[in-house]
């Protein structure tokens, strides 16, 4: 998906989700999990430019967006066009960092991870049907 896709379905699911975190925490800590949840869904993909660097050894991918972040925000398709079967690769580190993330946040606060999956499940959801939807 696109990055302001991905921030419109945080943001919705970052409001949802905050229902289950609701008791736990103070309207302030509310608040600033909404901004982590919608932050979250849409930094998450800052992963792609670690893959494509180890699939191309270089960081012109990277460099393509910082040197034209509007279009990088708006755009991303011709960032990654020349990243044959990224996809998959995607996906997984998607769940490696989710994974991660969940389990170490676990330990500090259950509630905020139980909030961070949700957020990243559903941005893994999203991905899925974008790529079912072009095959």
């Amino acid at each position: 998906m696109e990055t302001l896709e991905h921030a419109a379905v945080g943001t919705v699911v970052s409001a949802l989700a905050l229902a289950l975190v609701r008791p736990a925490v103070s309207p302030l800590k509310l608040a600033s999990l909404f901004v982590y949840g919608v932050a979250l869904s849409v930094l998450v993909d800052l992963d792609h430019f670690l893959i494509a660097r180890v699939r191309t050894g270089h960081w012109s991918h990277l460099r393509a967006v910082l040197s034209d972040p509007v279009n990088g925000i708006y755009d991303q398709e011709w960032v990654f066009a020349d990243m044959e079967g990224m996809a998959r690769q995607r996906l997984a580190s998607h769940a490696l960092v989710g994974t991660a993330l969940v389990a170490l946040l676990r330990r500090r606060s259950p509630p905020v991870a139980a909030y961070t999956g949700i957020v990243l499940c559903a941005h893994v959801v999203c991905d899925l049907l974008r790529d079912v939807e072009r095959a």
